[in-house]
């Protein structure tokens, strides 16, 4: 079986009916990882991915969003960007600075400006629920994959939660 759509084209399942479909889009002057993906293509409608189109075409208004939402827990001392942050700042050291696209003298926002948006994962048959429909994943360094911060989307778009990978 499959499932048609404008955007994604033909969604083919697997022999076990899950879906998945991959791409790689240009956000500024680094590449992003979309992944859409379902356990079975009989929970995946029509209107998910029609909203999930609309999340990869507004990557850049998404990602920003993110972004605005962890400056927003720099507040909390006990949130986990604030964790993640002090965890880049103790394992770099002096060497933070050289990572950092902008130094504007705010240590916590030079990291979230200069934090790279590796992949979005579409989890396409959480449309409408309670879990996250899509999840953004963000690193300072792109080869520690262990190091990232997770955005957590609903199918709205906005963001429903900010957490570490650990």
């Amino acid at each position: 079986m499959a499932i048609e759509h404008d955007f994604f084209g033909l969604l083919e399942s697997g022999p076990d009916g899950s879906i998945f479909w991959s791409e790689t889009v240009e956000l500024g002057d680094q590449t992003v990882t979309v992944d859409l993906t379902a356990p079975d293509q009989d929970d995946v409608s029509e209107a998910a991915l029609d909203v999930a189109a609309g999340l990869v075409s507004s990557l850049e208004a998404i990602d920003r969003n993110a972004r605005n939402a962890m400056v927003s827990e720099l507040d909390d001392r006990t949130s986990e960007v604030t964790e993640y942050i002090l965890q880049q700042q103790e394992s770099l050291g002096d060497e933070i600075e050289e990572v950092l696209v902008d130094v504007s003298g705010d240590l916590h926002i030079d990291v979230i400006r200069s934090l790279q948006l590796m992949s979005m994962t579409i989890l396409a048959d959480e449309h409408g629920g309670s879990e996250p429909f899509a999840v953004l994943e963000y690193a300072l360094d792109p080869d520690a994959t262990d190091d990232v911060l997770l955005v957590n989307l609903g199918s709205d778009g906005d963001v429903l939660s900010v957490t570490s990978a650990d």
